[in-house]
């Protein structure tokens, strides 16, 4: 707790669940009175403007009902609230409301009540601008050297400035490089305006180089600029923060001098006009908004930083002045003059905590008790403390130095799988030669202790492998109970997985006091597949064009033990070779040495190594720890195979852009394709028949391009080209009045 707590002038809560950021308050002379008081203007997410005149009784009072001037309902979210000289033809202040697809400008206004309801205010639209793009922020000023009304810039989601005189657009350009939109100020004295792009850098861009730049129609740069010859958008200075900006702020000395202010994640800097660096500050805490604005004392400025811990920090320059405490987490904070008090702080939470405050502090009025001095009696506390020591000693020899919590074992979820194919396979629409496709059992149980709900199973394999069934929900599962889900996982596609591991995942919603919904948990089990899912029993072959060697510090286990299925049992039991066969057609050959503790791996193809390889080392742990060694150790003493690696990925390389080639070209055909179709329908459906001039040929010819490049079932046009053939078979000339054929072309 600070001792410096901020003093309650006034304070209200806005609505109800409504949402607000930093754009969403405003304080000024909104009516246009001339009195030089401001009213405070606040916008929320869920589209409501109110507009508050703060006239409390005494210190601390609570919002009244007269101190509302006015509430309506605009339907869209408000994104920011500003006021300014917006309409043509007069000075008067008018207020600007951004929504996210539009810009609205109102005049608010009031008139004398005569009975004592008071004062009643309202507001007229003057214009709006309906945006092509979503908004993020605007900001205002006179650009350009305008005299005597404030001309609107608005960022898109994109990176797009939209510039409005007042009731028409006047251009719209693209930040280069810009990828997420930052905050956004206008500085009046360099003309110039001030952002802070998504590579952490403060950027400065003129107004008169966006003016005359190349028009915004298209985001990418056309040729004519990438060669030079065109008017690029440039930018005037750029100044590396190494952390997102949160808000951008400029305040003038004096004519002749500006500094803009940058609130950071972690720090807050001031800039000099040419982008230096007047001073930065490191802040303790992570800020979430800040005003800055000049002090007192000449050539310093004063900033206020309000933070996440309820804190608002007063900085002359770097110097830290005040901190005082708030009941909320600032969003937006701002100073004016309310009710002829000058220098009111006015802050506003995310939720709408709206408070009116000032600095000041309270008296502590408590103090502490005076502690009443006693004898100590040193024998005493010794005999005290060695029993506590011997307490403790027994508690921990029974229980453990941690306490022993309860074990959350709300749900259980294991899984069988079957150790045998399945008798009929379950595999459809497979992509792989013409060997049988086996398929392979899964069971999935789930044994719950409380009550669940929203059960929802997810099982997940390496692709090619798929499964019959990979989603299962359970809306709601008493106490004690059990269900089981089984499903089959086969092969599809012609290569082999990357592991033969599965994962099913169970997320589900735990009851509870305090949240009737349920805590939202996770649990998953894994499970491993058989060998015999992806690979056959092959010829083992004496030569390969890739081999792997693996040494071990135990003796060679009989691979008859290790791959039991893959070969007959022999007359002494050792089998030291064995062949596989993978369902999609490469080999690999395991190798045993008989005098030495190695294993070698060999094959045709460098990527068929790795997953009999990996088999191999997880069955040699496993019959290792069966046996009681828990020393077993596999290792690879040979140079790593990086060529061979770095010629895969080059070779994926190159089919990956032959296929965008092959893409592109099957794209042009399908073009070609269907214009050749449309004249060829014209024809057909013309009363009066006239020569194809070499069409059908153009179209056989496209039609067996695109067959090259993919798979046809049966062309789709020979009825139209045998229907065609026998009216010129049958009459040859061709200024006869033909009927139409009997076909219906609209399904080609």
């Amino acid at each position: 707790m600070s001792l410096f707590k901020a003093r309650d002038w006034w304070s209200t809560v806005l609505g109800e669940k409504e949402e607000f950021d930093q754009g969403c308050l405003c304080l000024a002379d909104v009516d246009n009175t001339g009195n030089g008081q401001d009213k405070i203007i606040v916008g929320s997410f869920m589209g409501y403007l109110r507009i508050f005149n703060p006239h409390p009784v005494k210190t601390g009072d609570g919002a009244q009902a007269e101190d509302l001037l006015l509430e309506v309902h605009l339907r869209d979210p408000i994104l920011q609230v500003e006021v300014g000289k917006f309409v043509s033809g007069t000075e008067m202040l008018h207020l600007a409301v951004l929504h996210s697809r539009k810009l609205c400008v109102y005049s608010v206004s009031g008139t004398l009540g005569n009975v004592e309801h008071g004062n009643q205010y309202q507001i007229k639209l003057m214009y709006e601008h309906n945006l092509q793009r979503t908004a993020c922020n605007m900001t205002y000023g006179s650009f350009g050297g305008v005299k005597g009304r404030d001309l609107i810039c608005i960022q898109s989601m994109d990176g797009m400035l939209m510039v409005f005189e007042q009731e028409s657009y006047a251009f719209g350009r693209f930040l280069p490089g810009s990828l997420l939109p930052g905050p956004l100020a206008y500085s009046s004295r360099t003309d110039s305006f001030i952002t802070v792009s998504s590579c952490q850098q403060v950027e400065s861009y003129k107004y008169q180089v966006l003016a005359f730049a190349t028009d915004a129609d298209k985001r990418q740069e056309t040729e004519q600029q990438k060669l030079g010859s065109g008017k690029r958008l440039v930018v005037d200075w750029t100044l590396n923060i190494g952390e997102q900006a949160l808000d951008i702020c400029i305040v003038s000395f004096n004519q002749s001098a500006s500094s803009v202010f940058v609130l950071g994640e972690r720090n807050f800097f001031c800039l000099k006009d040419n982008g230096q660096i007047r001073f930065m500050k490191k802040l303790d805490c992570s800020p979430s908004c800040f005003l800055p604005y000049c002090s007192v004392s000449e050539g310093t400025m004063n900033t206020l930083i309000g933070n996440h811990n309820n804190m608002l920090h007063i900085y002359q320059d770097v110097t830290l002045k005040w901190a005082t405490q708030l009941p909320h987490i600032p969003v937006a904070v701002r100073v004016g003059c309310l009710h002829d008090l000058k220098g009111v702080i006015v802050t506003l939470s995310d939720d709408g905590h709206l408070q009116c405050s000032y600095l000041g502090t309270d008296p502590s009025l408590f103090q502490a008790p005076k502690v009443e001095s006693r004898e100590l009696h040193y024998d005493e506390l010794d005999i005290e403390l060695k029993e506590l020591q011997k307490i403790i000693k027994d508690v921990n020899k029974s229980q453990g130095i941690w306490p022993v919590t309860e074990r959350e074992d709300d749900l259980k979820v294991s899984a069988i799988v079957s150790p045998n194919v399945d008798s009929v396979s379950q595999a459809t629409d497979v992509e792989v030669g013409i060997d049988l496709i086996p398929s392979v059992t899964v069971k999935v149980t789930l044994q719950n202790r409380l009550a669940l709900q929203k059960a929802k199973l997810s099982v997940y394999v390496q692709p090619p492998l798929v499964l019959t069934c990979d989603q299962f929900t359970f809306e709601f599962m008493a106490p004690e109970m059990s269900r089981t889900v089984a499903f089959s996982v086969y092969l599809k596609g012609s290569y082999t997985p990357p592991e033969l591991e599965g994962n099913a995942v169970v997320s589900y919603s735990r009851p509870s006091d305090r949240n009737p919904d349920g805590i939202p948990r996770v649990i998953q089990c894994k499970f491993r597949l058989p060998l015999k899912l992806i690979c056959l029993p092959g010829q083992p072959s004496k030569t390969a064009s890739h081999k792997l060697t693996i040494d071990t510090n135990k003796s060679p286990v009989s691979l008859l033990s290790l791959f039991p299925g893959f070969a007959s049992q022999s007359e002494d039991d050792q089998v030291n070779v064995m062949g596989f066969r993978f369902l999609g057609g490469s080999r690999v050959t395991l190798l045993a040495s008989k005098t030495s503790q190695r294993y070698r791996i060999q094959s045709e193809q460098f990527e068929d190594l790795w997953l009999i390889t990996n088999e191999l080392i997880i069955r040699l742990q496993e019959y290792f720890e069966k046996q009681g060694i828990k020393d077993f150790a596999c290792s690879f003493s040979g140079s790593m195979p990086l060529q061979e690696y770095f010629e895969l990925i080059d070779h994926h390389f190159e089919l990956r852009i032959n296929g965008e080639k092959l893409e592109e070209l099957l794209s042009e055909r399908a073009v070609q394709f269907r214009a050749i179709q449309r004249r060829l329908l014209t024809r057909f459906k013309d009363k009066t028949p006239a020569p194809l001039q070499h069409l059908d040929t153009l179209l056989d010819g496209t039609y067996k391009q695109k067959c090259s490049m993919e798979t046809f079932p049966v062309n789709p046009h020979q009825e139209i080209y045998a229907d065609y053939k026998v009216k010129r078979r049958v009459i040859p000339d061709f200024s006869f009045q033909a009927k139409r054929p009997k076909h219906n072309f609209s399904r080609y």
